[in-house]
């Protein structure tokens, strides 16, 4: 699984150019998921987006995380984060899973954060097309990839 957070003050997410959800403060979470991926997988990186230590404490550091901020996640399935550009200008997106396994493993991410973090989370609407605004917040943004755990 491959996801790319960002830190944010403000992030709605579009389908047919009505408003499908949005958030205030928190992280919208751009989730790419491959064939490989596993339960462990789902558990480690829910664990990682919720305690991670991107939001500012009193004194202006990147200290408090999700929960000790009191914000908001969005969770918006993003298979182009999966691209491989190695060969040619054209992305391949040889990595991504087929659409029933991901389905699965998505929603099944989607329930797990939420256990971990403790309430609802936004989402889209899995496979469609979406537009998103947002007000990146820092600018914070963090990659992470479950197969290249640093």
């Amino acid at each position: 699984m491959r996801v790319l957070i960002q830190r944010v003050t403000k992030a709605r997410l579009i389908i047919n150019n009505e408003i499908e959800s949005e958030i205030d403060k928190g992280l919208l979470v751009l989730l790419a998921i491959e064939e490989s991926d596993k339960k462990e997988d789902i558990l480690w990186l829910s664990k990682k987006i919720v305690l991670l230590r991107i939001f500012d404490d009193n004194n202006g550091v990147m200290n408090k995380n999700i929960l000790e901020s009191h914000g908001q996640i969005m969770i918006v399935s993003q298979f182009t984060l999966l691209a491989s550009t190695k060969k040619g200008n054209r992305p391949f997106y040889s990595k991504a899973a087929k659409y029933e396994i991901a389905f699965k493993i998505y929603e099944n991410f989607i329930i797990q954060i939420e256990k971990d973090f403790g309430e609802s989370v936004k989402t889209g609407i899995f496979g469609a097309y979406m537009q998103i605004e947002l007000i990146n917040d820092g600018p914070t943004t963090i990659f992470i990839d479950t197969k290249n755990r640093e």
